[in-house]
């Protein structure tokens, strides 16, 4: 019974194996419960920046704010990549550095240079082994995104922005759809695009308008710079909540296929027991007759 105690010791450490991916499962699952809370809560303050940004915008078209104008031709760009810190979480860090790769390809085919600005270690790992020009970084992020981490790295790309050393600047990242799906999506970042502006519909007539202190620049300076990180910020959200439910996922088919695995395996140690008592059965019967 040397191959039973083998086929039994293989059963236990699939069912070890098991019980970590459902616990797991259910961790990830409240988890992203609690991301999707995180992603919804975080919508009104992003809507209600972006509808007073685009009015005051519209009503002062003569701002001269740097982070508004967009440049006539794209020379660098950069990157803000997010991915995840940790891994089983199936394909979601491979489909998003796909499609960011193929954009980055694509600049570079054009002669266009490329700087990154990585948040999670998965981004940042990929980018260095093949050798991208990373600016800043952002890892160990939690389960709960943190806009003071973020400040840093999202300050040194805007700043690049304005002093032209950068044209454009794209924000890739892993969109929430549902708990089953989770596409990666790029966007363009800077300059901001017209829909972003149009938050004050033309067929209302507002005869009105806020009062600034200490100036309507200033104003409109300090609120793109809070729209555009309550952008990135709802783009971290989304990727985390995306993390939670791949990781669910994963883990949830990591289980079924232990039990399956334990289910074969249980078959082949019944039929080698089986095997084994016949053939004791049938040496006793044979002794018995020599006998």
């Amino acid at each position: 019974m040397a191959v039973g105690k083998e086929i039994l010791t293989k059963i236990r450490s699939v069912q070890n194996t098991q019980k970590i991916t459902k616990a797991m499962q259910m961790v990830s699952t409240s988890k992203m419960r609690k991301t999707q809370e995180r992603m919804r809560l975080a919508r009104p303050y992003a809507e209600k920046v972006r509808l007073v940004m685009s009015h005051l915008a519209q009503t002062h078209s003569d701002h001269g704010i740097k982070l508004l104008e967009p440049h006539r031709s794209v020379r660098r760009a950069g990157f803000i990549l997010m991915t995840t810190d940790k891994g089983l979480c199936g394909g979601l860090n491979a489909n998003v550095l796909k499609k960011f790769l193929a954009q980055v390809q694509e600049y570079r085919s054009q002669g266009i240079e490329v700087d990154v600005v990585c948040l999670g270690s998965k981004g940042l790992a990929a980018c260095q082994r093949i050798g991208l020009n990373v600016v800043a970084s952002a890892t160990n992020l939690g389960d709960t995104p943190r806009l003071e981490t973020l400040v840093g790295p999202l300050t040194e790309l805007f700043q690049s922005y304005q002093k032209h050393q950068l044209d454009v600047i794209h924000l890739v990242y892993s969109g929430f759809v549902n708990t089953m799906r989770q596409e990666p999506r790029l966007e363009t970042l800077l300059p901001i695009g017209e829909s972003a502006l149009e938050g004050v519909s033309e067929s209302s007539d507002y005869s009105w308008d806020y009062r600034y202190e200490p100036s309507p620049t200033a104003v409109l300076e300090y609120l793109v710079r809070r729209y555009l990180e309550s952008v990135v910020y709802q783009a971290l959200s989304d990727n985390m909540a995306s993390e939670q439910a791949a990781r669910m996922v994963a883990m949830k088919a990591a289980t079924d296929n232990a039990g399956n695995a334990i289910k074969e395996l249980r078959l082949v140690y019944n039929k080698s027991r089986q095997a084994a008592i016949t053939t004791e059965l049938s040496e006793i019967v044979a002794g018995a007759a020599a006998v």
